[in-house]
Order: structure tokens, then sequence, then C-alpha cells
């Protein structure tokens, strides 16, 4: 097999592996930007709607956690507005997690043995991954501006608005590639690209909030984001830094490929040290085990985060009373019971399900990674049932859940008690434990999926907390029927601790939890070790 031959056979191997994720982030992208652009005048209604909206953006605490608000009264600014933070991070993320998993997670698992083997180097194989992602993410960013000029905004801005949008996922994509050249595992590279990426988005917020510190948006991808101001200002110098920014850690990624061995990392494991045998005396010991070095990286960020919605509770609040016209207006746009103190924490602490659902998905598919890749195999020699392997996987995840939730409880908390709101730590608790049917959703879709289709966990189990996120946001920007809501789960939260729980609600997801557990392990007794 010649050169040109094996290159182009391990493109269609990168675009096989990518192409159903990356089609699905596509349409999500497209449609949910489409559907807002299209439905802007009759969901703002007048132009002093959408000038009160403005208004209402311009508080800093809300410039803190939905960013710079630019060109309300048009729909691509609106639009922007709206989703543009979040398709950010929807597109990090995917891309991020499709990049440790086909470069270093392939790696890792001794599937590219057989592929360097040929005529191939490492940088040359990392190289045509990278390519194939970029490809993705343009096509992303290409159909975001095609919609947006379809239902009829500027294209200047929409262009910008999707070049944008793509080189946040470039960016990403090249961020977890130099990782994977850092770290000799997948976990630690995923570990290490969110974190900073973490960073970023708290940047970002900061450089919102506070004007004295708004140079921090140029350090962040999302802030750069955010400097382009489409349909405004249609600045170009940000995308540029972020697109320089892109190419520099691409090349760094491909370059680091070559100086290291295959299946090792820059970073290498310590040698010749003591066995660490802590936790190894019993399988829920060592599922313990493998869950705390990242269940403590997950705890600082969703600390850090619920830490400044603490702090800025009293300037929302107190905005927000003195002006309930727009209190009302950010009611109508998806952000209702911001007047008081438990109301704006209770709406806070529904997006808690998103990031500690994920958690869950991404624990148990590491799981199922793990057994896939014959890791587990020598705790199934023992006399172990797999059925056992499982529960205390699944028994540790709930806990590492429950551990997130009463982090942020305390985190925001501390920080409403340093700006003297009113919020007991009861209250706090009482409200992030009310999302936890959202995360057992999320365990139940990914326990099925370990059971029935292990490749694809992290997608699945997360569908219950991300996909109803998705809906609902997109539900309340287009005023979908009222069945096409309650499809979302995040329908059925009570707005705790400013109410009571809604129990029957809860039970319902609890149930359909446990009924996607039992099938899943069902369908874990049936298959075989590799799926």
């Amino acid at each position: 097999m010649s050169t040109a031959v094996a290159r182009r056979a391990v493109s269609r191997l990168a675009a096989r592996q990518v192409g159903r994720g990356g089609l699905i982030v596509l349409a999500v992208a497209a449609g949910m930007s489409a559907l807002v652009a299209a439905t802007y005048e009759s969901t703002m209604g007048t132009e002093a709607d959408a000038a009160a909206l403005a208004a209402l953006a311009e508080n800093p605490a809300i410039r803190t956690l939905f960013g710079e608000p630019v060109a309300l009264d048009a729909p691509g600014g609106f639009t922007v507005w709206r989703t543009g933070t979040v398709l950010a991070v929807l597109l990090s993320v995917w891309g991020l997690l499709a990049t440790t998993r086909t470069t270093r997670g392939e790696e890792e698992s001794g599937r590219w043995n057989l592929l360097l083997a040929g005529r191939l180097t490492l940088p040359a194989v990392l190289r045509r991954h990278l390519l194939v992602l970029v490809a993705v993410m343009a096509a992303v960013g290409a159909a975001v501006t095609g919609t947006l000029t379809a239902v009829g905004t500027p294209v200047p801005g929409a262009v910008r608005h999707g070049a944008g949008l793509a080189l946040a996922g470039m960016f990403a994509v090249a961020l977890a590639a130099l990782a994977a050249q850092v770290f000799p595992t997948r976990a630690g590279a995923t570990g290490a690209t969110v974190a900073v990426l973490g960073v970023g988005l708290l940047a970002r917020m900061v450089g919102d909030g506070v004007d004295a510190l708004a140079w921090l948006r140029w350090l962040s991808p999302f802030g750069l984001l955010a400097l382009t101001r489409p349909y405004l200002d249609d600045r170009t110098l940000p995308l540029v830094v972020l697109a320089a920014a892109t190419v520099a850690v691409g090349v760094a990624a491909v370059l680091l490929a070559g100086r290291r061995d295959v299946g090792a990392g820059l970073v290498a494991d310590a040698t010749g040290r003591p066995p660490r045998l802590r936790l190894l005396g019993s399988v829920p010991g060592f599922a313990l085990r493998r869950l705390l070095r990242p269940l403590t990286g997950w705890a600082a960020g969703v600390g850090a985060y619920f830490l400044l919605i603490g702090v800025l509770a009293t300037s929302m609040t107190r905005f927000l009373t003195d002006n309930p016209r727009f209190a009302d207006l950010a009611a109508q746009a998806g952000f209702a019971g911001l007047g008081s103190v438990r109301g704006y924490v209770a709406t806070l602490f529904a997006l808690l399900a998103v990031p500690v659902g994920t958690f869950a998905a991404v624990r148990l598919a590491a799981f199922a990674a793990a057994e896939a890749d014959r890791r587990l195999t020598p705790l199934y020699a023992l006399p172990v049932t797999r059925s056992r392997v499982l529960g205390a996987e699944l028994t540790t995840v709930l806990a590492g859940s429950v551990v997130l939730l009463t982090v942020a409880a305390a985190a925001t908390w501390a920080g409403a008690a340093t700006v003297d709101a009113d919020l007991p730590p009861g209250a706090a608790l009482a409200g992030t434990l009310n999302v936890l049917p959202v995360v057992l959703l999320c365990l139940g879709a990914a326990v099925l999926a370990v059971g029935w289709a292990p490749r694809a966990v992290a997608g699945l189990g997360a569908l219950p907390a991300a996909g109803g996120f998705l809906l609902q946001v997109v539900g309340d920007s287009v005023d979908a029927p009222a069945w096409v809501a309650d499809l979302s789960p995040f329908a059925h939260l009570a707005a705790v601790p400013a109410t009571g729980p809604n129990w029957p609600a809860a039970l319902t997801m609890t149930g359909l939890a446990l009924v996607g557990a039992g099938v899943g392990a069902a369908g874990l007794h049936r298959r075989d070790l590799r799926g």
C-alpha cells in the first residue's frame, strides 16, 4: 500500500469514527439558530420589548451569566446572545471528547499499533484525524451561517457568528490533541482540556461582568467569540486571534507527537514508586478509586461556577426587583423567577443537571471502555460477576453525583453569604438535590447503553440532561406547543427552593431511570465483553 493510499484510509477511518456525532451536532447547531432567528418577531414582540431586554442584559450579573448583549433589537443579535455561548460550549465539549477518543483513546487501547506498523508515522496519523475534525467544525459553522442567512439575517453577521462557532470548536480540538501528547491516558488528556476550557469560560464571564477585567476576554476562546459582536460591529480581529491560537496549538500537538513513543506521553507516569494498594481490597473500593481523581476535577469546576452564582445573587435580584417589567421580559426569554434570591438560584440550579448528568454518563462510558479494552478482564477472572462490578460502578457514580450537588449547594451558599443574600444552607441543598431525578435519568440511560450500545454510553447517557436542556431552550425561544416542552425533564422540575418539589414528576423520572437500568443490566448479562 502506498503512503497516499494509507493516508486516505486513515482519513476515512477518522470520518467514520466521528461522522454520526458530527451530523448530530451540525443539526442541533443549525436548527437551534434557525428556529430562534425565525421566531424572533413573535417571541420578542415590539421594539420596546427588545429595548427593555437590552437594558435588562446591561446589568453586570446578567452579562456575567449570559454574555454581553449585542444587537438585541435584531433577530441575528438576539439569536447570538440567546444561543451563542450554549452552542460554543456544545461544540467545544463534543470536539474535545471526539479528539481524545479517536486519538489518545485508540492509542491507549493498542488499536493504533497495527496502524503505525505501516508507512505512516504518529504525527501523520494525528494530522489526518485533526483535519477531519476541523472539517466537521467548518461544516457546522457553514451550516449555522447558511441557516441564519436563509431566515433573513444580514450576511456579515451570520458569517462571523458561524466562523466564530467553528473556530471555538477547532480550538477545543487542537487543545485536546495537544493534551493527548502530554498525558499518557485518555482520561488525563480529557480532564486537562476540560479544565483549560472551563477556566476560559470563567474568564469570559468575569470579563463580561467586570469592566475593569474586560481584557480577560482576549485570553478565552469564548471571550473572543463574544468580542466579534456579530450584527453590530462585525469585528474580524478576534476571529483572527482565535484562528492563530488554534493553528499554533494544533501545530504544537503534531510536532510533539513526533517527540514521544507510541502509547506514552510527554508526562510519564512515575516509576519505581511503592505499590499503592489503597481501596483495592474490594470491588466497591476499586470503583471508588477510579472515581476519586475525576470527581475532584469536576467538583472544582462546579464549585467555582456556583460560588460566582452566589456572589451575584444580590446584584441580580435587586435590579429585577426595582424593574419588574424587566423581570417579566426575562421570564418570556426563558429566565423566570429571577426577581428573588431563591427564585434566582432555583433557575440556575436547574442548569446543574447538565454537568452532573454528563459527569455520570462519562464515568459509565469509561467503565464500558475499560471493559471493551479488556482492562477489567483480570477482575472478571476472579469469582466476581459482571453485574456486581456494574452495580459497584453505578453506586459510586451515583454517590459522586450527590457529592457534586452538595458541592454546588455549599459553594452557592458561601457566595450568597458574602453578599448577605437570604439563602440558608438547607435551602441551597434542597435546590441542588431537586435536580437529582434528571441525573438519575442520565444514569438509567447510561446503564441502558452499557448493556445494549456500549460504544454510545456517553452520548445516550447525557441525552436526558443535555438534550433536555437544549429542547427547553428551543421550546422557550420558538414558543413551541406545550407537549413539545413537556418532553424535556426540565419542564417538570419545580423551582426549589422558591417552591416545594414536584414529587410526582420526581418519582416518575426515578421510575424511568430504574427501568432503564434494569433493561441495561439484562443486556450486559446477555452480551460478550466486547459488545
